[in-house]
């Protein structure tokens, strides 16, 4: 059965998300039509792999932690409905936080002055698919994120 993820990253002036869920599978696009980026993610036994426009994706759980990279950038998540971590190098990089409530997922990329809010409709997806769909969309569609 398919379920359907959408949201928001960076309020007004950002960028929808909208991912079906089906099965193992999550396919959808961040941005629109002529500025987006495709997204196709498989949950695997060991994380998650795919690709989001033409950058590779490959996460891993590792000592109850998601880890690995999203194209060039590194990418820690702990948690399932809290979400936290952090995406990117340690001086160069946004701290992940995000909180889901029933099946909406609220959280923030980045610092509060130079951060983007978040917010996505989870269907029946736990808030770490959610926080990872988000942290992709992140990569796909800001320039400072995949230099």
């Amino acid at each position: 059965m398919e379920d359907i993820l959408k949201g928001r990253l960076g309020g007004d002036s950002g960028y929808d998300i909208r991912c079906a869920i089906d099965g193992d599978r999550i396919t959808g696009r961040a941005g629109g039509r002529l500025h987006g980026k495709d997204i196709n993610l498989e949950i695997t036994e060991r994380g998650v792999q795919g690709t989001v426009g033409e950058a590779p994706v490959k996460i891993e759980l590792q000592e109850g932690e998601l880890k690995g990279n999203v194209g060039s950038e590194k990418l820690t998540l702990r948690g399932v409905d809290r979400v936290t971590g952090f995406f990117g190098e340690p001086i160069v990089g946004w701290n992940v936080v995000a909180q889901q409530q029933g099946s909406s997922l609220v959280g923030r990329l980045g610092s509060t002055v130079l951060g983007r809010d978040f917010q996505l409709d989870l269907g029946s997806a736990p808030g770490w698919v959610g926080a990872l769909v988000a942290v992709v969309a992140f990569y796909a569609l800001e320039p400072r994120a995949s230099r």
